[in-house]
């Protein structure tokens, strides 16, 4: 069974704050680069919309990592709307994140099967 906990948003952000964003994208990089518990974290663009892929080590390293960046995040979402959140996960780890996550009303993923590599 994976462990990995993934966590998928899409910002738009606002006409005319796209270089004050992609500032932003610098600050993520730098405070999650020494996470232990992050598998993976980068960013993919589509006109205004800038998504986040990451993925953690189980709610734990999610939950760390929302710690590091809150404020960033906070500074974010002065300049962007939160168009889609999704958090992919097993119903254990799920469970774990509902109540700290409620606030952005993610839309949770219930982990069913897969291939998992090291």
């Amino acid at each position: 069974m994976s462990k990995v906990v993934s966590i998928h948003p899409y910002f738009k952000v606002h006409s005319g704050k796209m270089e004050e964003f992609r500032k932003l994208l610098d600050q993520f990089v730098e405070a999650t680069a020494n996470e232990s518990d992050c598998l993976w974290y980068d960013f993919t663009m589509s006109g205004d919309v800038v998504h986040c892929r990451e993925a953690y080590n189980g709610a734990k390293g999610l939950m760390a990592h929302a710690e590091n960046v809150g404020s960033i995040i906070e500074k974010a979402l002065d300049i962007s709307d939160l168009l889609r959140l999704e958090i992919h996960a097993t119903k254990e780890d799920i469970e774990k994140l509902k109540e700290p996550f409620a606030d952005l009303s993610p839309e949770y993923y219930e982990f069913q099967l897969g291939l998992g590599k090291p």
